[in-house]
């Protein structure tokens, strides 16, 4: 019974010291998460390395101590970014009045939000953004007065609600072109009478070009049914409602393709030379990373330069995926495709800089990585297309473009 006594102490003991021992290595997959916890923590503290990702627990926070955008490039270009009204207020407000002198509606300025059924327009959101860009002396692009998508099926119903497109008789044929054109020169008509002395850079027409289409163009409702002429009709409604003091622009993405620029560039010259009074285009710029090359950007609003138009960048983000892409990089992108795209911001903002007068704006679509709808398109997943992170803070990309000093490292 004694020596029992003895040996059980002792083996106590000796499961201690393993339960100890095991405690203090961790199970593999529990010592992984601590490593990466720490990494991400130690990216967002460092202070000599502000461009790493910070950690999602990391407070949104405005950097009211850094350079302004706006002031940076103020003898070069606008800087301006796409806004929904629920960011008129807070943070996101705080950084758009400290950065930008711009501001373009990402959705309630379409056909759909402003007037969903006919005769019924709704400008209270429009309204709110309007206001926002006054009270902090910012100009506002509209965005957009005809398109596609985003458009109510009214504007195609004939007289008995049915749709025009299915109409085979020429006559109500023809009729039903020029209900579809009264109806888009009394839409134009409206919203340019109410913002003329507000607005000064409209988006009439967007994303009318569509290489694979019949023609070139884009195989829409308004096209179906009308040709090219909406686009006239547009804009000549445009400029006889708001006048000359108001900048008129047509709006495309993929500008950079050769294809699609030698179209538009042939449809705004055959419309120019119709005197439809179009005074610059817009060129959207979604890119990314890895495509296209800055020079065929640079390159195609030299080509409609010469036909004396404007060129504004309109939506300007930059996917960290390639084009067809549809992999996830997870909780953060990783740091050399950061650098990446610090570079590739560096270098398009220095071509647009060096062709002076090229560009009258350069507008981000969204301001900062929080809010951008690459996190939806073209699957659900992390993105980080902007100059600032989820939480507002400075990325590589902004340093790039205003500090020629910043060193960039891409892999």
């Amino acid at each position: 019974m004694f020596r029992i006594r003895k040996i059980v102490p002792a083996a106590i003991l000796i499961v201690i010291v393993l339960i100890l021992v095991l405690n203090k290595s961790g199970e593999p997959g529990q010592t992984t998460v601590a490593n990466v916890q720490s990494t991400d923590q130690a990216a967002a503290a460092a202070p000599e390395e502000p461009s790493k990702q910070p950690a999602e627990d990391v407070a949104p926070s405005v950097q009211m101590d850094i350079p302004s955008l706006a002031d940076t490039f103020k003898n070069d270009f606008a800087i301006g970014a796409a806004i929904e009204p629920d960011q008129l207020n807070g943070l996101s407000a705080d950084l758009m009045k400290k950065q930008i002198n711009i501001i373009v509606a990402e959705n309630v300025m379409k056909p759909a939000s402003i007037q969903p059924a006919e005769g019924q327009f709704y400008w209270d959101q429009a309204d709110r953004i309007v206001a926002f860009a006054k009270a902090n002396n910012m100009a506002v692009r509209f965005h957009t007065l005809v398109w596609h998508s985003q458009v109510p099926d009214w504007f195609f119903k004939d007289v008995d609600g049915k749709p025009m497109t299915d109409e085979t008789d020429p006559k109500k044929r023809e009729a039903n072109k020029r209900l579809l054109l009264d109806r888009l020169d009394a839409h134009v008509r409206a919203i340019v009478g109410r913002y003329k002395d507000d607005i000064t850079y409209w988006d009439v027409v967007n994303e009318v070009i569509e290489p694979a289409d019949p023609d070139g163009m884009r195989s829409s409702n308004w096209y179906k049914i009308t040709g090219t002429d909406y686009i006239a009709t547009a804009f000549r409604a445009a400029r006889e409602a708001g006048g000359p003091g108001i900048k008129l622009y047509i709006n495309d993405y993929g500008t950079d393709d050769p294809k699609k620029r030698d179209r538009l560039y042939d449809l705004v010259k055959e419309m120019l030379g119709k005197g439809v009074p179009i005074d610059g285009v817009g060129h959207q710029t979604h890119i990314s990373v890895y495509n296209p090359s800055v020079t065929n950007i640079v390159d195609s609003m030299k080509k409609f330069r010469e036909l004396g138009l404007d060129n504004q960048i309109t939506e300007l983000d930059m996917s960290v995926y390639n084009w067809n892409d549809r992999t996830n990089y997870g909780a953060a992108v990783p740091e050399d495709i950061l650098q990446k795209q610090a570079q590739r911001y560096r270098e398009l903002f220095e071509a647009l800089k060096s062709n002076a007068g090229l560009v009258s704006a350069v507008v981000f679509w969204g301001i900062a990585d929080d809010h951008t709808w690459l996190s939806t398109f073209p699957v659900t997943r992390t993105e980080a297309p902007l100059l600032f992170d989820k939480q507002l803070h400075a990325k590589p990309a902004f340093w790039a473009i205003v500090d020629p000093s910043y060193k960039v490292n891409p892999s």
